[in-house]
């Protein structure tokens, strides 16, 4: 029997997923595992299940009524889960959040596979996980620090499907994960809490602008990964921005993932005034006019709060409004999506 796999993205950043049987409906078989969603009458007439399908095919039939979904809200993406067969994997907006449906954020065991230092500017964690979740690409997880009872948050720069989990962590001098990578053994337990997040690869349906500050190139990974996987037909471009020339790692991977996208090209920078990088300055000075396409662009941002800002406010004075605007802002302690 044919299934599809349903990632549920509730408005608190957590995502869960359930397999969905050909002639299932979504909201019997978010039921079926537990999985409250909205509903009152299930047979599409109050509304109450409405959500919003951000990619993937399915049917919604024609046994709801205007009231309940319009046709512009059905054109606009809007869907009843009452009345929604897939008839592909989909990812579903929850305009509400995870604990109001009795659900809640995923936990797991992984154990450490390899650590590879990239000198005093990051690290690499592969972790192994037979039980892991799926996630959509861009999200992060919570990984809980061995010995203390604090947690850090790390985006995935592998790819959903992947046999093991990647991270690109920062180098933060004396910080506590960072002190721990430096002595991490393989075999080491990991207890992980995830996916989380609401950044996270949309449809590409036009040309997608990605932004990168230092290890903020992490979800890019992951979405290029998976981006590579499917074709992508439309011009993706990266700006991946760091503050020291030793700062700027895995542009091999980069290299390699231009060969692989048709369309996909990147541009790397570095703040530092002193850098022996040809291109000197931050992400918004080397950002080209024709890569924002008129607006007519998703744009992806993953970097520090000042990069944040610096490109929202370059985006004003540029009077430039994209199609949509993703981004999380991130600190060497933790992520925080937007």
């Amino acid at each position: 029997m044919t299934h599809y796999r349903i990632a549920l993205n509730f408005e608190d950043g957590v995502t869960r997923f359930v397999e969905c049987g050909a002639d299932e409906k979504v909201l019997d078989a978010a039921f079926r595992n537990r999985i409250n969603l909205p509903m009152d009458c299930s047979d599409g007439v109050c509304g109450t299940c409405k959500c919003r399908a951000e990619s993937g095919a399915y049917d919604l039939g024609d046994e709801y009524i205007d009231d309940a979904l319009t046709q512009d809200e059905a054109e606009g993406g809007l869907v009843l889960t009452c009345q929604m067969v897939p008839k592909s994997d989909c990812v579903i907006a929850v305009p509400m959040p995870s604990t109001a449906c009795k659900t809640g954020t995923a936990r797991f065991v992984a154990s450490v596979s390899e650590v590879k230092p990239f000198g005093d500017a990051a690290y690499e964690l592969v972790l192994d996980a037979p039980e892991a979740p799926g996630f959509l690409p861009g999200q992060y997880v919570n990984i809980g620090v061995p010995g203390s009872a604090e947690h850090r948050s790390y985006s995935f720069s592998s790819s959903p499907g992947d046999k093991r989990m990647s991270f690109l962590i920062k180098h933060v001098h004396g910080g506590l994960m960072s002190t721990w990578l430096g002595d991490a053994r393989p075999g080491e337990p990991l207890e992980i809490t995830g996916p989380l997040g609401i950044f996270y690869l949309r449809a590409v349906v036009r040309p997608v602008l990605l932004l990168a500050g230092g290890t903020g190139l992490a979800p890019f990974l992951s979405m290029l990964e998976v981006l590579a996987q499917a074709g992508a037909s439309q011009p993706v471009h990266l700006i991946y921005g760091v503050t020291r020339d030793q700062d700027l790692v895995m542009v091999d991977r980069l290299e390699a993932y231009a060969e692989r996208i048709p369309g996909f090209t990147f541009t790397t920078c570095v703040a530092d005034p002193a850098t022996e990088h040809p291109r000197q300055g931050y992400v918004t000075q080397h950002l080209p006019p024709e890569a924002l396409h008129g607006g007519d662009v998703d744009v992806y941002l993953c970097g520090p709060p000042p990069m944040v800002d610096a490109v929202g406010n370059h985006f004003k004075a540029a009077a430039i409004e994209p199609a949509s605007f993703h981004y999380e802002k991130f600190t060497p302690n933790q992520a925080v999506a937007a």
